[in-house]
């Protein structure tokens, strides 16, 4: 097998008995960059130089003794994460020149750690959007299908796993953007309890909903990749004091007695019957594991969307004020005044989407329908949360289809936003509620593209999903598949 398709844990012991350094590791990364990101967009920014020089860093700590298991180990990060000296856009022509001055604590973590930081990924624009069709620097492509897209908002960070051209990445989800584009990827995407992680130099998009999580090839990379970002940053004032578990210490892979909810306002008439039947393999799968299939109710499920897109929107509208021009960023000033600088700039400097959001943001606040839409829209939220939390006094996870298709085509919805939007019908819930969910491979469409499995989890209890994942991960053989790009098979058997 080559490098660049084996696991954190092995790199990390070839690293240590010397059978390869971290700078040929990172040049076959930058070798698979250089050959696959014409094609299919995924890096918007490549570190070369950078990588290389942490990578010679990483060798002279391991030389010196050093054993930390993401030593020398190259990953890459989602363009809202800050990275200090580096380009760092959010995908936006706003942002298309800003330098970070200094790192997010989830890249700091990792800095401390040794690890080598290869790039900066594809995304949303502002991490708005369920496809990555909203990039102002064009749209990544999914490495199983070039006609298809990686989903969204997190699709560079998924793509990026998928096509091996980093070993784990980071990305964030506010309403299903690590967890939908790692079903389209085929790819192992978890987001974390709200304030699990530092959003500390996190560029925000809903600052009540996003949340920052790893994106892997496998459930044990997964849980080295959170347990090295997650714990209380004194920085971040919506972080949890609470203790970080040794989450590799869970993947026993034994789930005997576990009882797995299956809420009946998830399994809908709109669902495609090759996810259907590949969720109903995993049922069958995971009862054969020798856990219990409970039926279960989420019964406040359909004001999600709605009830999503006004809360989220109204915090957009809110953080992405800042952008005017006067401050950082893009501007745009023909000398007519501050009023029409900042029309100008934001105009120019804004994609379709965001501006979309933020008018729609603008209009749930304003004077005479802020209690209308967006105060109802919290008191709604607040039963969605409550019906998870009267849901986990009986069951130990829920099991829930990602996304109601496979990735769909470029440009299939594109001019349509409604339909677009409800493409996040079933992973919006988990943000909206607070509480952890993942998704990770479980089988293939009849075309060859991959289908995730959702499974949500009450408040902190990553440890127990990663436990039931990794479970289900050594049953099966899905997440060893290999993207056609890869040069796997282009049709699943």
């Amino acid at each position: 097998m080559s490098l660049i398709s084996l696991s954190i844990a092995t790199l990390h012991d070839k690293l240590i008995s010397g059978e390869i350094t971290s700078r040929q590791l990172t040049e076959a990364y930058l070798k698979q960059i250089g050959a696959t990101n014409d094609r299919l967009n995924i890096y918007l920014t490549i570190c070369r130089d950078e990588a290389l020089a942490m990578a010679d860093a990483a060798d002279r700590r391991i030389q010196a003794g050093e054993r930390d298991i993401l030593t020398g180990i190259p990953l890459a990060f989602k363009d809202i994460f800050l990275c200090d000296g580096i380009r760092t856009t959010c995908a936006s022509k706003i942002l298309e020149n800003f330098i970070a001055p200094y790192d997010s604590t989830a890249v700091a973590k990792l800095k401390e750690r040794g690890v080598v930081l290869l790039g900066k990924l594809n995304m949303d624009e502002f991490a708005m959007g369920s496809s990555n069709e909203n990039s102002a620097f064009g749209t990544a492509r999914n490495p199983w299908d070039e006609t298809r897209v990686t989903g969204g908002s997190s699709g560079g960070s998924a793509a990026a796993i998928a096509a091996q051209m980093a070993t784990a990445t980071l990305g964030t989800d506010t309403g299903g953007s690590i967890r939908q584009p790692a079903s389209h990827c085929g790819v192992v995407g978890l987001k974390p309890t709200y304030g699990r992680v530092s959003r500390y130099g996190v560029i925000a998009f809903a600052s009540s909903l996003d949340q920052v999580g790893p994106m892997t090839s496998n459930v044990e990379d997964c849980a080295i990749l959170l347990e090295a970002i997650a714990g209380h940053d004194p920085l971040d004032s919506t972080s949890i004091d609470c203790p970080v578990p040794d989450y590799r210490a869970a993947l026993t892979g034994d789930i005997k007695g576990m009882k797995i909810g299956l809420p009946k306002e998830y399994f809908i008439d709109g669902l495609d019957p090759e996810v259907k039947k590949v969720i109903d393999a995993t049922i069958q799968t995971y009862t054969d594991l020798g856990a219990e299939m409970v039926e279960v109710s989420l019964p406040h499920t359909d004001y999600a969307v709605a009830c999503y897109y006004l809360i989220a929107t109204a915090e957009a509208s809110s953080n992405l004020a800042r952008y005017d021009g006067v401050r950082y960023g893009t501007r745009v000033d023909d000398g007519n005044g501050l009023i029409e600088m900042y029309r100008q700039t934001r105009a120019a400097g804004f994609g379709a989407e965001v501006k979309r959001r933020i008018m729609l943001g603008t209009y749930a606040l304003s004077s005479g329908y802020y209690d209308a839409y967006y105060l109802k829209a919290q008191k709604v939220r607040t039963l969605i949360r409550q019906d998870f939390l009267d849901t986990f006094t009986t069951v130990d996870a829920i099991l829930t289809p990602v996304a109601p298709t496979p990735a769909f085509a470029l440009g299939a919805m594109i001019d349509d936003p409604l339909q677009m939007y409800l493409s996040d019908i079933f992973t919006i819930p988990a943000n909206l509620a607070g509480t952890c969910a993942m998704s990770l491979p479980a089988g293939f469409a009849s075309n060859g593209l991959p289908i995730g499995q959702q499974l949500i989890g009450k408040p902190f209890s990553e440890e127990s999903l990663l436990k039931i994942a990794h479970a289900f991960e050594q049953a099966t053989d899905w997440h060893t598949r290999q993207a056609s790009i890869c040069g796997g098979m282009k049709n699943a058997k």
